[in-house]
C-alpha cells in the first residue's frame, strides 16, 4: 500500500527545519544541495516543493510571518491602551529574544544578496504590510505611518542587540515608546479638536 503524504504538512515541516539552517549558514552561503543534505532529503524532493532557493525563502517568510502574528497577537491581545500594549510587547520581545535575533540575522543575510534595484522583493513588501496591519490592530490605531515607525523602532532594537549592545532593555525601551506614543496621539487629538472648532 503506497504511503499517503500530506504535501502541505510536509512542506511546512521542511520550512520549519530551514529556519535554523538559514540562521546558522546565511542565505548567500548555502546552496539548495546543502539545504537538502541538512534536511535529509534528496535535492529532487526539495526542488519538487521549492523551485529555487529564493522560492524556498519566500515560503519561509510567509510561514514565519503567519506564525509570528498568530503567536504574538494570541499572547498580547486584550491590552488596554498603547502604554500597556507597548510594555507587554517589550516583555514579549525579551522572552523571545533569541528567536528574533535569528530572524533579524536571516533577513539581513537575504537582503545582502538581493539587487537593491530589483523589484522582486515582493515577499518583503507583503510581510511588511501584514506586520504593519497587525501593529495598527494591536495598538488600536489607523495611522499606518505610525505603525511603520513602531516596527522600525523594534527593528532598530533588534539590530542593536544583533550588534551586541547589552544596554538595550526591551521592556524599558518599549514602555518609553508607549509613553511617547500616548503623548503624541493626545496632541494629535487636541489639534484635531482645535481644527474642528
Amino acid at each position: 500500500m503506497p504511503k499517503i503524504v500530506d504535501h502541505e504538512q510536509y512542506r511546512k515541516e521542511l520550512l520549519g527545519k530551514c529556519f535554523d539552517l538559514f540562521a546558522q549558514k546565511g542565505y548567500g552561503s548555502i546552496t539548495m544541495r546543502e539545504i537538502a543534505q541538512n534536511l535529509g532529503v534528496s535535492t529532487g524532493t526539495l526542488y519538487h516543493y521549492f523551485p529555487s532557493k529564493e522560492s524556498l525563502f519566500e515560503h519561509l517568510v510567509e510561514e514565519i510571518c503567519e506564525q509570528d502574528l498568530s503567536a504574538a497577537l494570541g499572547e498580547l491581545g486584550g491590552k488596554k491602551g498603547i502604554s500597556e500594549a507597548m510594555t507587554a510587547l517589550g516583555r514579549y520581545l525579551e522572552k523571545n529574544e533569541d528567536y528574533f535575533i535569528k530572524w533579524t540575522y536571516i533577513w539581513v543575510g537575504f537582503c545582502q544578496h538581493q539587487d537593491s534595484k530589483e523589484q522582486s522583493n515582493n515577499v518583503y513588501m507583503r510581510a511588511n504590510q501584514r506586520y504593519q496591519q497587525a501593529a495598527c490592530d494591536f495598538l488600536g490605531i489607523r495611522d499606518r505611518e505610525l505603525a511603520t515607525f513602531v516596527l522600525s523602532f523594534i527593528d532598530g532594537l533588534l539590530l542593536g542587540k544583533l550588534q551586541g549592545n547589552k544596554m538595550i532593555n526591551f521592556p524599558e525601551q518599549c514602555a518609553l515608546l508607549g509613553k511617547m506614543l500616548t503623548a503624541y496621539l493626545q496632541q494629535q487629538e487636541s489639534e484635531q479638536l482645535k481644527i474642528r472648532n
